[in-house]
């Protein structure tokens, strides 16, 4: 018995290059007699299937068969192969008998069926539904057979099979040569001809072998090209003259050796090769040739190393320039070697298909344990599979022959053990057929797997348990006898259940492949599976990408400056690009290239010029698109003369120039304007000679720099001098921000129609407050798609392809309708169809396993609303992309009415993202994070300001004197002064050291009223506290164990009015003291005094260690003196320079931050988190070891400090240009409360 699982189908092919020809549509079936009919059975002579004529009312008025069941088939006869362009059924006159569905199946020869597929997937045709009306199908792409035969899958449920037919189509010319292996055909120009600009060689093969030479061409050069048929794949390989070896330049079909018709085409066209296998075509660059062989080729002309053997099968309708080289044989006007026949001989092979779980046939055979032959033929995609089971005689056990990890395995149970195991073969699994040879002979038994014995292993152990088998088999032989499986579909012998009789079904479905970018296509019978590993895509079809598209995306997820993969163009053709991103007010790509540094150039007399080259980290298309798709592009490349005449001002010729994006040559420089053969001092008429339009010409002895333009992008050809190379930066696109708001339900955009036949990805931002309305909509005349919110909570991907209404729904825990930002993610595609809103748990849904697969769409696409204006969407949409391109809604919103372009309001869905007391602020695109009240920096207030001491350094930030207050009228002066007297006291900061005693921060007045944290001689936390001056000073001091053990430390300080809580929070253990409450008595008036003893000793020990994110109230004093010491009311005695030492991760109380170059940076690149994060400062510690203690004098707090002008730290190579600030207002203090930000151009910064 053998046993197999699985439906499968047989992918019909295009024969011909030919369409659908005018007037190839007469009735081909009609003028037929009844002998060309024949069937698996009949009701009864009158229901014989000569009556299945359409129209035609002899007999009982159509073929029916005896039993109504799947087995059943009616076959005509079209006496010649014959082009098959429709197809027409009609249920029996006068009954309830009709088909309503039924597959359709061609072959030449009447054995080894092939079935016509529409889309290369669906196998069913639908049929009728009553007895009279004619249902026709115009078939996709015409079949060339002789036989034609039709198998009813349903039937009228209140009746039975009964089935009326007619063909269309007309004469098919066929002119055939056959080769046997070792024969072909020799056909040449003589003399060659000269060169054409169009070649084209088409013809059809059938082959007996899977492999073979079909074709070898080669020139007087020398050059050759060879077609090879190898395991059913056809491949194309190179020759460069006779020395060179054959290389592979194109490989393409599958499964061509399954004695069936295919199409083959060589078409060159100016230079490019077209190479087409049936409906799948490669573009090449190949030359054409003057010598052919067909069939074969000498083994000692063509040198040939690749196949063994010529091909072994047919050609039909060999044209090379519309001459048809078959019938120049036929006249011997072509050299003909070996046995070239112009009929082509049919091999008679009767396959057969395991279609489903319940399939089986079993076949009678008495096996002895003594004596046992038997061999088949199969062929399969899956690794494992039950190929035969049967029992043995005299109770010798049970025999199993299956497949296991793609190989053959024989294995003989007795009694729950197995006695004899055996295996042979390998990697049967690759669709090919194999052979498996069992034999007992004299005790001794054999395996074989494609005629290679194998060794036998005896094992013991527990029965094993079988998959069934799914695919196809043919010629079964048991005890040398080959079963004939004609009887067995006729019932005579046997019996099986779920076989596809006389047809092998076997479909490779990773040729073509859907996985897309680079995705590994693998299979198993019934399904295929894409590995995306490394490709930078994922889903079902590594169709999208798992990386955002641009930095400003990266950013709105919370990321910091770093290394992130970018991928512009999302599921498009260009590859990602590890980019670095700087995250500042606005996100910045920066583009790197390979030669940062000058380089010293030497004369030259025009022979040898130098040539500068810089190779960006992204390629061509890379950069193209990232450069398209960049709301601002900036690129600096210096060259620096003396003595080195540039464009050799004002009559000369110019020494050099620079070339464009499009190649050509310029001879401007930065600053000047095209065509002017200037720099920018002549221009600005301010060079050092003014007789020189630059200063290079002037043969001065003083080095200038020059600039080239800042959109260059290739490099110039400079004759003598330094040159400093480029560094591309590029604002991240609008995209990402384009948005609509749509304020009425009948309001919409409407754009192109949506292509996404195979694939498509649909991704966009929303936010609205209402609970349902549709995003968007494509309809075509059966199929759609369409994006909806159904309700608060739910939003529906649904679509059409043809098979029904397809939905994919998400459901949310929280209401979407929030007025914030929502992300949707919706991709459907051959395999399956997904969706994901937020961070949520998506929802998949598969396709149907043979169903359509083309999304046809023909109408405009809507957004925002339907084409029958209901369910429109209140709100705004936002960076919607369909296959990676973004839709332009503002510019469209900006001339339909109801529509108003872009969308404000990011903070209540961004907000989250400042953190340490940043605040959000407002932008039209995006918002930005004001660090002004926060001890951190950053672009998400995220970054700790430190600074490592050493003694000898003080930092003190002052306030005005009280008798200031008295000269300002401000009441909102009188408030500040009121908020901040000593009623209460918030102080945070972290630290690291290994000193104790030490003293951390001191807080004084003038009416000697203070606040000191000190660490004391065990390392415990001390806070003291004096508000009174005519009384002792309060001491809280903290339990926990000794801080002075080199790790980071966080401490928080609270007082309000009496109370005072303290906590301390460790990196490594964290201890929480809620303290107890210290009550403090009231302060009266205050004198001027000496400071604390304590305090003063503990001031001249200095402090070595690491101090971090210090804040007094609002004030963060070493902020504002490592970052804005200018414009602070800060005094920094030594030196002060910031470090990382404050960071969580340093693990070293001495850590110096160092700067990382892009060539250092490693590690793992996901699509949350930088390589390496941001690269925030080139500072390291200077002059060594510092020290610190910060003052915050109290005074009479009058008036806050002066304006401060807003800053960030940059990153300055030697090739900056000029520091541009932050455009987030990031000040630690305003002191004054009517002063507004002032940004300077001078103030603005670039990455390079």
């Amino acid at each position: 018995m053998l046993l197999l699982a699985e439906k499968c189908f047989i992918y019909m092919s295009n024969l011909c290059s030919s369409l659908f020809l005018e007037g190839c549509d007469g009735p081909l079936v009609s003028s037929l007699p009844q002998s060309a009919f024949r069937s698996s059975s009949q009701l009864s002579n009158s229901h014989g299937p000569g009556y299945a004529k359409l129209n035609r009312r002899d007999g009982a008025g159509g073929w029916s068969p005896l039993d109504s069941n799947k087995y059943q088939w009616l076959e005509i006869d079209l006496e010649q192969r014959t082009e098959i362009t429709a197809v027409a059924t009609q249920g029996r006159y006068g009954s309830s008998d009709w088909v309503t569905s039924y597959l359709l199946m061609f072959s030449d020869t009447g054995h080894n069926w092939r079935q016509y597929r529409q889309e290369d997937s669906i196998g069913a045709f639908s049929g009728n539904t009553n007895a009279d009306s004619v249902v026709t199908y115009k078939l996709q792409q015409p079949v060339f057979a002789q036989f034609l035969r039709v198998l009813p899958l349903d039937w009228n449920p209140n009746g039975r099979v009964g089935l009326r037919l007619e063909a269309y189509g007309c004469q098919y010319k066929s002119d055939v040569a056959s080769f046997d292996g070792t024969s072909y055909l020799l056909f040449s120009f003589d003399p060659p001809p000269g060169p054409s600009a169009k070649d084209l060689l088409t013809a059809n093969f059938k082959s007996v072998h899977h492999s073979g030479i079909l074709i070898h061409m080669e020139d007087q050069h020398g050059h050759a090209l060879t077609m090879e048929l190898l395991k059913g794949k056809l491949f194309l390989h190179l020759r460069k003259g006779t020395a060179g070896d054959f290389h592979t330049t194109a490989s393409l079909g599958s499964l061509l050796d399954d004695q069936h018709w295919h199409h083959i085409s060589i078409e060159r066209l100016r230079g490019h090769v077209n190479f087409t296998v049936d409906k799948n075509t490669q573009r090449l660059q190949l030359l054409f040739f003057h010598k052919i062989s067909f069939g074969g080729v000498s083994a000692v002309g063509a040198q040939r190393d690749h196949s063994k053997r010529n091909f072994h099968g047919c050609l039909e309708n060999l044209l090379y320039n519309g001459v048809n080289v078959v019938e120049l044989a036929k006249e011997k006007k072509v050299s003909a070697v070996g046995n070239v026949s112009f009929t082509c001989a049919e091999a008679v092979e009767v396959p057969l298909t395991f279609a489903s779980p319940d399939s089986f046939l079993q076949l009678p055979w008495a096996v002895s344990r003594d004596s046992v032959s038997l061999s088949l033929q199969f062929r399969t995609w899956n690794r494992g599979g039950l190929l035969m089971t049967s029992e043995l005689q005299h109770q010798a056990g049970t025999l199993w022959i299956y497949l296991s990890d793609a190989r053959i395995r024989l294995q003989i149970h007795k009694a729950g053990r197995i006695v004899v195991d055996i295996t042979a073969g390998s990697a049967l699994n690759d669709g090919q057929w194999h052979s498996v040879e069992l034999s007992v002979r004299r005790g001794r038994l054999i395996l074989a797997a494609d005629k290679a014995d194998t060794s036998t292993t005896t094992t013991s152990g527990c029965r094993n348990l079988f998959s069934v088998f799914q695919g196809c088999m043919r010629l079964i032989h048991l005890d040398g006898s080959l079963v004939d499986l004609i009887k067995v579909q006729q019932m005579l012998i046997g019996n099986f259940s779920g076989l596809q009789m006389d047809l092998c079904g076997i479909v490779d479905r990773c040729s073509p492949s859907h996985c897309e970018h680079g995705g590994k296509c693998t299979q198993s019978w019934s399904t295929f599976h894409c590995n995306c590993s490394n490709t930078g895509y994922g889903g079902a079809t590594c169709h999208s990408s798992v990386y955002e598209a641009s930095c400003e995306a990266y950013k709105h997820r919370g990321n910091t400056s770093g290394l992130y993969y970018i991928d512009v163009d999302g599921s498009g053709p260009i590859k990602p690009q590890l980019i670095y991103c700087n995250m500042s007010d606005k996100a910045w790509m920066v583009i790197q290239h390979n030669n940062t540094e000058l380089t010293k150039l030497r004369a030259s007399s025009g022979t040898n010029q130098h040539l500068a080259y810089f190779n960006y980290s992204a390629d061509t298309k890379q950069l193209g698109a990232i450069i398209s798709r960049a709301e601002h592009c900036e690129q600096e490349l210096s060259y620096h003369c003396k003595k080195s005449r540039l464009l050799n001002t004002p009559d000369g010729a110019p020494f050099t120039w620079w070339v464009g994006r499009s190649g050509e040559a310029h001879t401007y420089w930065g600053g000047a304007v095209p065509d002017s053969q200037q720099c920018a001092c002549g221009l600005q008429e301010d060079c050092v000679d003014p007789e020189h339009f630059c200063n290079c010409d002037g043969d001065l002895d003083d080095w200038y720099p020059t600039l080239y333009p800042p959109y260059l992008p290739y490099p110039p050809y400079p004759p003598k001098g330094i040159l400093n190379g480029p560094s591309e930066h590029l604002l991240s696109s609008d995209d990402f921000w384009n948005a609509a708001y749509f304020n009425k339900e009948t309001s919409y955009l409407h754009f192109p129609t949506f292509h996404g036949e195979l694939s498509a990805d649909i991704s966009f931002l929303f936010k609205t407050r209402s609970s349902s309305g549709v995003f968007l909509e494509n309809l075509g005349i059966k199929d759609f798609i369409r994006i909806e919110l159904s309700s608060p909570t739910e939003v529906i991907f649904s679509f059409d392809v043809g098979n029904g209404p397809f939905e994919v729904r998400v459901e949310t825990p929280e209401p979407l309708n929030d007025e914030r930002w929502h992300r949707v993610k919706a991709e459907r595609n051959v395999k399956e169809a997904s969706l994901h809103v937020d961070n949520y748990p998506g929802a998949v849904q598969k396709a149907p396993a043979d169903g359509h697969i083309h999304l046809q769409l023909n109408s405009q696409l809507f957004v925002g609303g339907t084409a029958s204006r209901q369910k429109g969407f209140l709100g705004c949409i936002r960076s919607l992309k369909l296959n990676g391109k973004t839709l332009d809604l503002e510019e469209r919103a900006k001339i339909t009415p109801e529509v108003r372009p872009g969308c404000p309001g990011h903070c209540r869905s961004y907000g989250g993202l400042c953190q340490n007391r940043g605040r959000c602020v407002e932008k039209y695109n995006g918002f930005a994070c004001d660090c002004g009240a926060s001890p951190y920096s950053g672009t998400f207030c995220h970054k700790e300001v430190s600074a490592y001491f050493r003694p000898g350094t003080s930092v003190a930030y002052t306030f005005k004197e009280p008798y200031e207050l008295n000269r300002n009228s401000s009441s909102q002066s009188s408030s500040i002064y009121s908020d901040l007297t000593l009623k209460g006291e918030n102080v945070s900061l972290s630290f690291r050291t290994g000193q104790a005693p030490a003293l951390l921060l001191y807080v004084s007045s003038y009416y000697r009223e203070y606040l000191a944290v000190l660490l004391n001689r065990n390392g415990h936390l001390d806070v003291k506290y004096k508000l009174q001056s005519n009384r002792d000073a309060e001491v809280f001091r903290s339990n926990a164990r000794n801080l002075a053990n080199g790790q980071l430390h966080q401490v928080s300080i609270r007082r309000v009015s009496e109370s005072l809580s303290v906590q301390v929070r460790c990196t490594l253990h964290t201890l929480y003291e809620d303290m107890k409450a210290v009550f403090l008595t009231g302060a009266e008036g205050a004198e001027s005094g000496e400071m604390d003893p304590e305090i003063a000793r503990l001031n001249a020990l200095g402090f070595t260690g690491c101090l971090s994110v210090v804040q007094f109230n609002s004030i963060a004093p070493l902020k504002a003196a490592l970052l804005y010491p200018d414009t602070s009311p800060v005094i920094v005695t030594g030196p002060l320079t910031e470090s990382n030492c404050g960071s969580s991760s340093s693990s070293s109380p001495y850590a110096a931050e160092t700067t990382h170059s892009l060539s250092d940076h490693f590690g793992t690149v996901g699509t949350g988190q930088p390589v390496v994060n941001a690269i925030s400062s080139d500072s390291a510690l200077i002059g060594g070891v510092i020290a610190v203690v910060i003052f915050v004098i109290l005074a009479a707090l009058a008036v806050m400090a002066r304006f401060l002008y807003r800053r960030k730290e940059t990153c300055q190579t030697p090739e900056s240009k000029g520091a541009k600030p932050d455009d987030s207002p990031e000040t630690p203090f305003n002191t004054d409360p009517t002063s507004q930000s002032i940004i300077t151009d001078t103030q603005k910064e670039y990455f390079i």
